[in-house]
């Protein structure tokens, strides 16, 4: 049985992944995980200086998922590379590195910090908000997504993988955008902007207001969105979005998804990503699958 895949001239063992800001740096979860066993760990976004992140609270369930405005807190890309990336290469992960910024300054700062750094593939937050031009998320215009993309690529050593938002009106005008940009590959979604108000207190229940949703719930939206972007560019996909079980990771795979990323599954299973694996095995089990690109895009 074939599961190794490759992404932009970088092979994996399989196509299991962690969804960055649910897995840490992968030591919390050490207890539960072989890292060594997945396809790649994906960090929690860094950035160029450390992020204090939003006010709590900052994490609500909701049916079928969950709400998050953690605001990308974390730890600056120098403790990062000191501390995680060594880590990692102990646990022998493959590691793919989550980079995060106010503006494209702050994203090369980072990619350009990470060049000599043992990094199999950068994967590139765009949804955060672009201060330059009031706050816009770059993942959520086309030119500003092409202008970051292309600056990324200029100074990054890695593979460039750029992370869409599913916050848009069109998902494959953005993925064009990012391909004319230069990119190696593509993963979506991320989450799904919400909110949830408490009726008794008659107030918002995150801090920050609005969340971002992730969870079953969006797992029929993420299905559709990798579907189109498949059809639309010829990169690669990390696809992600409610992945729960096996089945849900080979529903990905077959919209498009050439490795699958496990989020807010992990929070609810702690080995949630192994778990995930061995479905993917049974199935292919099941079905007399010798190689794992047999399903990739099926659909």
């Amino acid at each position: 049985m074939n599961l190794e895949i490759e992404i932009a001239g970088k092979r994996f063992k399989n196509p299991v992944t962690t969804a960055s800001g649910t897995f840490g740096s992968g030591a919390e979860y050490e207890e539960f995980v072989d890292l060594s066993a997945l396809g790649a760990v994906t960090t929690k976004g860094v950035a160029n200086v450390p992020w204090e992140g939003n006010p709590t609270p900052r994490i609500a369930e909701t049916c079928s998922g969950m709400l998050n405005a953690v605001g990308l807190q974390n730890p600056g890309i120098d403790l990062f590379c000191r501390r995680d990336i060594p880590h990692l290469i102990r646990q022998n992960a493959s590691i793919i590195v989550n980079v995060c910024g106010r503006t494209i300054k702050d994203y090369v700062e980072v990619v350009e910090r990470l060049s000599d750094e043992p990094v199999s593939l950068l994967e590139i937050n765009v949804s955060c908000p672009n201060v330059k031009a009031g706050g816009i998320a770059f993942g959520q215009n086309p030119d500003a997504l092409y202008e970051i993309t292309r600056a990324v690529k200029e100074k990054a050593r890695q593979p460039v993988v750029m992370k869409l938002s599913p916050n848009v009106t069109d998902i494959t005008e953005m993925a064009k955008a990012a391909e004319a940009g230069g990119c190696d590959a593509l993963s979506l979604i991320n989450t799904i902007t919400g909110m949830k108000i408490d009726i008794h207190r008659r107030s918002f229940v995150l801090a920050n207001k609005t969340g971002g949703l992730s969870g079953p719930a969006i797992h029929p939206v993420a299905v559709r969105m990798i579907w189109q972007v498949h059809q639309a560019v010829s990169l690669p996909l990390i696809g992600m979005g409610g992945v729960m079980t096996g089945e849900d990771a080979i529903e990905l795979m077959m919209a498009g998804a050439s490795m699958v990323a496990v989020g807010t599954a992990n929070f609810h299973d702690p080995a949630a990503s192994i778990r995930v694996l061995e479905g993917i095995k049974d199935y292919m089990t099941q079905y007399n699958i010798e190689d794992i690109h047999e399903i990739i895009g099926c659909v």
